[in-house]
């Protein structure tokens, strides 16, 4: 019977220290570690459901950690259930071993999710907003003299590499429009 422990940020820029002390604060004797998106494949949560034995605890600080969708983490939910694995949500004070954090948890699924939901819901309004005021997201197109300097000291002999050091120019932004300039000949 042991606390294992897993965090996660949905980016690399993110940082795990908070939720990393708190699990170990937690008693947690193995950490499983991640910089993904709860919306695409976790390999290292994956690989802490395979590691999880019948009598521990799978130890979480946020319930978003585990995911936003109430179907999927209800299923999460009935899948430590079944095999006789408990969960502690730490900042909710929520552990499942207990009727009570049952209940809780289910409610706090339900909500995760709505509040998935209203994220990109207001994502999506500013971004229809914005439209209709005339401005594009995006980044800034390439200047053409730039991309004329460019094609010239390619066309003279010089690296991608090189360019890119002298022009305020990334590698695929120079193949994105030598592509574009070849499309159009």
């Amino acid at each position: 019977m042991a606390n294992i422990g897993y965090v996660r940020v949905s980016t690399i820029e993110q940082n795990l220290e908070l939720q990393l002390d708190a699990v170990k604060a937690a008693g947690c004797e193995k950490i499983f570690e991640e910089k993904k998106s709860s919306v695409k494949e976790r390999p290292e949560f994956e690989a802490c459901l395979n590691y999880l034995r019948p009598g521990d605890t799978l130890v979480v600080w946020k319930l978003d950690r585990l995911g936003r969708q109430t179907k999927k983490l209800l299923e999460l939910s009935e899948w430590l259930e079944e095999n006789g694995i408990g969960l502690k949500i730490l900042t909710l004070g929520v552990d499942t071993n207990t009727p009570a954090g049952k209940l809780y948890f289910t409610i706090m699924a339900g909500l995760a999710e709505m509040e998935r939901e209203l994220t990109i819901e207001r994502t999506k309004a500013g971004l229809a907003a914005a439209r209709s005021r005339g401005r594009v997201g995006g980044r800034k197109p390439i200047e053409q003299s730039v991309i004329d300097k460019a094609n010239m000291m390619f066309e003279a002999g010089m690296t991608v590499k090189d360019i890119c050091n002298v022009l305020p120019l990334k590698p695929p932004t120079f193949y994105k429009y030598r592509k574009k300039k070849a499309e159009e000949v």
